[in-house]
């Protein structure tokens, strides 16, 4: 029954079956009407909670998009392109940089298994990269460097040390790799820490990084240098 059924029932009532009417006060009527129509047969058909926040939301939207049209050059057609042109730039950042995991300037260990040697770990790149498996073929021929420094004795055999580490600390031996040396180590952050996916000349630039390594000679002077200034600040803190 409708409301206005429902007001007209209530006059009815107050004026009777077919005598005169009732001189009844506004406040009063307008109480027993409400009163009336708060019955639940008068509700029966009523929305529920949930199509009333339904319905609030989309007339939100609706109300939003009829601004945002308004004010777009070209109106609802200018909107849409927008929309689309904002749609292909989110989607051309997310294929280029992957899906978001962890800050890679955070880093972490270069070596997260068992201790291999350098040999081990160009092995196991070259047969990523002969299955054009070029995110693992990137860290395991970083691990290959560091594992080669360290068997140089360039580098002390530290657990935990992270990519960025082993670079800064192999350029005082090698001052000539240090930009590669960096530049190595966030490939190897990127694709371990970051998300992104290495290609194959990621591959051959590290590849090619390690073999320059490999034949140059140290310079002797770093090396003498860096015991002694650990030794300088471990007494300095004692």
């Amino acid at each position: 029954m409708s409301a206005t059924g429902g007001t007209t029932m209530v006059r009815l009532l107050l004026h009777g079956g077919g005598g005169p009417p009732v001189d009844t006060p506004r406040v009063p009527a307008r109480e027993a009407a409400q009163h009336e129509l708060s019955k639940p047969m008068y509700h029966e058909n009523d929305p529920n909670l949930l199509e009333r926040a339904l319905d609030r939301f989309w007339k939100w939207v609706g109300g939003l998009f009829d601004a945002a049209s308004g004010a777009a050059p070209g109106g609802t057609l200018g909107l849409v392109v927008i929309v689309l042109v904002v749609l292909a730039l989110v989607a051309a950042l997310w294929w280029r940089l992957g899906i978001p995991q962890r800050a890679a300037s955070a880093g972490g260990s270069v070596f997260e298994d068992r201790p291999r040697s350098a040999a081990e770990h160009r092995a196991a790149a070259e047969a990523h990269a002969a299955a054009r498996r070029w995110t693992q073929a990137v860290q395991e021929r970083m691990r290959a460097v560091v594992r080669s420094l360290e068997e140089r004795a360039l580098l002390d055999p530290r657990p935990g040390r992270t990519a960025d580490e082993a670079a800064a600390e192999a350029a005082r031996p090698l001052p000539g790799h240090a930009d590669r040396l960096r530049a190595a180590a966030r490939e190897f952050d990127d694709v371990t820490y970051g998300g992104r996916t290495a290609n194959e000349a990621a591959y051959h630039r590290l590849r090619d990084l390690d073999t320059d390594l490999e034949r140059t000679q140290p310079e002797l002077s770093a090396l003498t240098q860096a015991p002694a200034a650990q030794v300088a600040t471990r007494g300095a803190a004692e």
